[in-house]
């Protein structure tokens, strides 16, 4: 009984912990709002960087403090090209700018995330798009939802009838990953019906969850870039796994989420 208790109280704190996190990232988005309309030009890659990190920085200033009052004793990591397993404990896992280069060309696709790991597992997350107003989540055992409403991955059985999606290689990427990227997408174009190729990586796996698009891949890939899809879609009822269909942790060099009816059939057109 007592651990049936305790089990129960740790759910409905991950619960409350879930609708602050959305708070928080929601406020962060407003901040990076207000910053977005207007191309911003850059001449080189440290006038880049430094744009982007004006971005980052915006929503950090709300993001940090918010984040570590609810989880004091939890890591943080804001890398977004980090990867590999954490250390043990609790961890924030934050894209404060996903779609950061995005938002600076004034095009709409950008989001603020927030995820907790606890123990290497992705426990909560919250995925906030500014210029829609959604804000989509997720929690271990409860599902995914879009602004409260229950998300479903789609029914879609054969791969020939399925959209499907992918990234890119991220910067400076060694180059058999930059060539294994190319070889998918053409392997895909002729499997698939639909394929569609941009960043970043979880709006794409938003897509995947709500049962708009049937399938995502990206080969490397990062914390910040795949642990809130990851869950969104695993809590909407897809599969997810490294592209040869073994189960995926933040150590695979590559990653795949798909809906049941259609996930084996990507991972034979992926291994080919």
């Amino acid at each position: 009984m007592s651990e049936t208790l305790q089990t129960t109280d740790v759910a409905a704190s991950d619960a409350d912990l879930l609708a602050q996190t959305a708070i928080a990232v929601r406020e962060a988005g407003s901040a990076l709002r207000e910053r977005f309309g207007e191309v911003v030009r850059y001449q080189t890659r440290e006038e880049l960087m430094r744009a982007l990190a004006a971005n980052d920085d915006a929503a950090l200033d709300i993001l940090r403090p918010r984040l570590t009052r609810l989880r004091p004793d939890a890591g943080w990591v804001e890398d977004e090209l980090d990867g590999g397993a954490l250390p043990p404990g609790e961890w924030w896992v934050v894209d404060p700018a996903e779609g950061n280069v995005n938002h600076l060309h004034a095009l709409p696709e950008w989001a603020v995330t927030a995820t907790l790991v606890r123990e290497n597992q992705p426990v909560l997350t919250a995925v906030h798009l500014p210029l829609t107003g959604e804000t989509y989540t997720a929690l271990t055992g409860a599902g995914a939802r879009l602004d409260g409403r229950p998300l479903h991955v789609s029914r879609t059985a054969d791969l020939g009838l399925s959209i499907v999606a992918t990234s890119q290689a991220r910067p400076d990427e060694d180059e058999k990953v930059v060539r294994r990227v190319g070889s998918s997408i053409t392997a895909m174009l002729f499997d698939a019906l639909v394929v569609r190729t941009a960043v970043p990586a979880t709006l794409h796996l938003l897509n995947v969850a709500a049962g708009r698009i049937d399938a995502f891949w990206q080969f490397a890939g990062a914390r910040a870039d795949l642990l809130p899809g990851a869950l969104l879609v695993t809590e909407a009822g897809g599969r997810t796994s490294d592209a040869e269909g073994r189960p995926w942790t933040p150590q695979s060099e590559s990653f795949l989420a798909a809906a049941p009816g259609v996930h084996a059939e990507a991972v034979a057109t992926l291994s080919r």
